[in-house]
């Protein structure tokens, strides 16, 4: 489900119910040129003052009055518990946050990585995960997962949703990428289609979605939005290297418990 709030658009999913999240996309902020508009990187050469204006435009659409809570995202399985405010300007390092505390509203970026929002509102634990291919097999959704039941969640009871990501018809990858995935575990190669000599085409959602599985999660929603092909709706590292442009920004997916 799609809505929009003051020009935001917010993705939501009917596996996360009524807990307070959403997968936002490009629209809505206050940024310019290749970062227009709701740019929430930090890291880009984007205006830091317009990132900040972003940031809480996108805490006030989808949680008013919630502490963003982010990581120092670095492509690994690690998770942070969030029991205390985080400074936004210098964030932990890990892929991963989980909490039980209302009133954080938990972040993470991407530009084409997957986005992975957990929820079980019966315990009130959510989590969420940044997880790109490389923290992706090396586990940061089991992590999560651990993470939320260490808080008193239960496996049987977590619902989660995938935002949107780089789409298999855009990714495609070489052989030797291909070898690392199937090298793990042989099913892996079902996520990998023909592309050109040497080449092929990746599901990383469709993987994630697996992983998700294979770990007992029984409430998974993909929302199957493709960053690389919607210029107009999400930011994508990807494009914006084969365009050939100076950077690129970052979207937000989010989600917490009720204030």
């Amino acid at each position: 489900m799609t809505k929009s709030d003051d020009t935001i658009e917010i993705l939501r999913s009917s596996a996360l119910g009524d807990i307070p999240h959403g997968f936002l996309g490009r629209r809505g902020g206050v940024s310019g040129g290749i970062f227009a508009s709701l740019n929430c990187s930090l890291g880009s050469d984007d205006n830091s003052d317009h990132v900040l204006e972003n940031r809480r435009r996108a805490v006030a659409a989808v949680l008013p009055g919630a502490d963003l809570s982010r990581v120092y995202q670095i492509h690994s399985p690690d998770v942070v518990t969030v029991t205390e405010p985080i400074d936004q300007h210098n964030p932990p390092k890990a892929d991963a946050l989980v909490t039980n505390r209302h009133g954080f509203l938990l972040a993470v970026q991407t530009a084409d990585c997957v986005p992975v929002l957990f929820s079980d509102a019966k315990a009130g634990v959510v989590g969420a995960a940044h997880s790109g291919w490389k923290g992706s097999i090396t586990g940061v959704t089991d992590n999560t997962i651990l993470a939320m039941e260490a808080l008193g969640a239960d496996r049987a009871n977590i619902a989660c949703a995938i935002g949107p990501c780089i789409a298999q018809k855009s990714y495609e990858v070489d052989e030797g990428f291909f070898r690392r995935f199937a090298e793990e575990d042989a099913a892996n190669e079902r996520f990998f289609a023909d592309g050109k000599p040497g080449h092929f085409q990746f599901d990383i959602e469709g993987y994630v979605a697996a992983r998700l599985a294979a770990f007992g999660i029984t409430q998974i929603e993909c929302l199957g939005q493709d960053t690389y092909s919607q210029p107009e709706r999400f930011f994508s590292y990807r494009r914006s290297c084969h365009k050939g442009e100076d950077g690129y920004g970052g979207q937000m997916a989010l989600i917490g418990l009720p204030i």
